[in-house]
């Protein structure tokens, strides 16, 4: 075969691998994208670097983006539009703007996912809708200790492989603006394993929800209350349960 002819077959063979490698990643959905804002106006947990290395992690094997920030800004109309989900382990007021709040709120009632940490409820005190969203408010933590928790819905994606019941240390939290009519409780505490005469303890109903779910608009919300502790990020159960809520939180 004369050069010229091999050449322009190689060129033509060339072409033809281009355009299907092209076709093949056009034909790969885009991966789900989430944005986890590390955001402190009040306490700042020591466990925040971590849990940003570990989230991107464990979402990278489930093919979750993570975008980890400490800037606000982010929440925004624009901001927001390459994400399928938000997920907050913030404290504090923290310094968005009405139209950054409403875009947030819009977002999630749009169909998209939200997930708050662990003090993602000692956030936006001020912001009632925002506590209307999440669930509820930190109420303070009376124990930071191991404890029972109990698993009160085992076929959810995020609590099927703790089992009817499993034992953690880290720190406890209770609620105030909290009802069982507005989120499905997913896990919580076993009272039997704490001490109730403890000073700060506020819930005579003894009821210490510890992770729930709840549709808002069309979206999703996903709130688990541990992770204060590194030993806790570290933990695979633990690790399971947030991917799992942040996947559930997405529609996955």
């Amino acid at each position: 075969m004369p050069m010229a002819k091999r050449y322009f077959l190689a060129l033509i063979g060339i072409a033809l691998l281009t355009a299907l490698s092209c076709a093949d990643d056009a034909a790969q959905p885009a991966r789900p994208k989430a944005l986890y804002l590390t955001h402190s106006a009040g306490f700042k947990h020591d466990v925040l670097p971590l849990s940003e290395q570990v989230l991107k992690e464990i979402a990278a094997r489930s093919d979750i983006d993570v975008t980890a920030t400490q800037d606000c800004s982010m929440v925004s109309r624009e901001g927001l539009k390459p994400y399928d989900a938000v997920v907050f382990y913030t404290t504090g007021e923290l310094p968005m703007s009405d139209e950054q709040k409403a875009a947030l709120i819009d977002f999630v009632k749009s169909g998209k996912g939200f997930v708050g940490i662990h003090s993602a409820t000692d956030t936006f005190y001020n912001w009632a809708e925002y506590g209307e969203m999440i669930g509820g408010y930190f109420d303070g933590h009376p124990w930071h200790q191991e404890v029972a928790i109990r698993v009160e819905d085992p076929r959810h994606p995020a609590t099927r492989h703790l089992g009817a019941s499993f034992k953690i240390a880290d720190e406890i939290y209770q609620f105030k603006n909290f009802s069982r009519e507005r989120v499905r409780v997913l896990m919580s505490l076993d009272p039997g394993s704490v001490d109730l005469t403890k000073p700060g303890v506020r819930r005579a109903d003894k009821d210490f929800a510890l992770a729930w779910q709840r549709d808002f608009g069309r979206g999703r919300v996903f709130y688990t209350a541990l992770g204060h502790r590194p030993e806790v990020w570290r933990d695979e159960r633990y690790q399971r349960h947030l991917v799992e809520g942040l996947r559930w939180a997405m529609g996955l």
